[in-house]
């Protein structure tokens, strides 16, 4: 053995025997993990800048024009896109960049109501379905199935034929088809939670059910309808700006982006931008809302 001390280099440098330390690659924080993340994905990032500017629209529309839009004048019907109307005129003389700007007010306040009347409601029938059990959940689930049956526009379009139109209106009209997707989500996430360890460990411990249901079932479940929430936002848009479409949203002269849409179909051949620009304008929005709930859906896959 002292041989073999002898052979050793004194020179050799000590082996460390704790963990190394954290080089460059170890001190990256979250922000710089998402600054990658994001120059990864320039369509996520487009998308983040479309609705955050629609949201700021909704808000603040003077952040992004200073014109009435409700102001006619005659003198310039029915202008194309240009320096001074980016968007061009409608058929009396209005700013139509102005219309869609202050429309989106309007529009993503009815959207909004809608996803959250499907959540909340849907939410609470699949909660108490999944949670009861027995009959409750039996009663509860076929009145969902019977509602899965009728075609989501049908059931809108006898929503707002009773309540009569107005944003509001087309908003619960709107949210109400959506109210069985929330409601067997999550039945099922319940459903998944309610035999996991820990909350029979709860139930054995003694707690009470309303605890157990605060504490343990409803954090754990909330996640996949909370995306499915996000991937609702956008055919809530398209079925708003529909109804509108249809003369069932705020009476005119409200700039609703479906109302929009309805005033240019008579001037499609002379003023093709009146339509096309409020079409597109929806469009976009669709686009990047799916295109944001995609990539939160990823994340809580990766999750996983």
């Amino acid at each position: 053995m002292s041989e073999t001390l002898r052979s050793r280099p004194a020179s050799a440098p000590a082996r460390p025997s704790g963990p190394l330390p954290a080089g460059p690659v170890g001190r990256r924080g979250p922000g710089r993990r998402m600054g990658r993340f994001l120059l990864r994905r320039p369509g996520l990032v487009l998308s983040l800048l479309f609705v955050s500017c629609a949201l700021l629209a909704a808000f603040w529309p003077g952040l992004f024009t200073d014109r009435d839009p409700l102001r006619a004048v005659p003198a310039e019907i029915l202008r194309p896109p240009g320096a001074r109307h980016w968007f061009g005129t409608d058929e009396m003389g209005r700013d139509l960049y102005a219309r869609v700007v202050h429309g989106a007010s309007l529009s993503l306040k009815g959207t909004v109501i809608a996803v959250a009347v499907a959540f909340v409601v849907g939410s609470a029938l699949g909660l108490v379905a999944g949670f009861a059990g027995g009959w409750t959940e039996g009663a509860l689930m076929r009145c969902v199935d019977v509602l899965l049956a009728v075609p989501g526009l049908f059931l809108s379009l006898a929503v707002v034929t009773a309540l009569g139109p107005g944003t509001v209106q087309i908003a619960i009209a709107v949210g109400f088809p959506g109210v069985p997707g929330f409601a067997r989500v999550m039945r099922a996430e319940v459903l998944r939670v309610r035999h996991t360890p820990y909350v029979e460990a709860a139930r054995v411990s003694g707690a009470r059910w309303w605890a157990v249901l605060g504490r343990h079932v409803i954090p754990n479940a909330a996640g996949p309808v909370l995306v499915l929430a996000a991937l609702d936002l956008g055919t809530a848009v398209l079925a708003v700006s529909s109804l509108s479409f249809l003369g069932y949203g705020a009476p005119p002269p409200a700039p609703e982006w479906g109302t929009l849409i309805a005033d240019g179909r008579d001037y499609l051949a002379d003023a093709w931008w009146v339509t096309t620009l409020s079409g597109l304008t929806v469009a976009a929005l669709v686009l990047s809302v799916n295109r944001i709930s995609r990539a939160l859906d990823g994340e809580r896959t990766d999750d996983r």
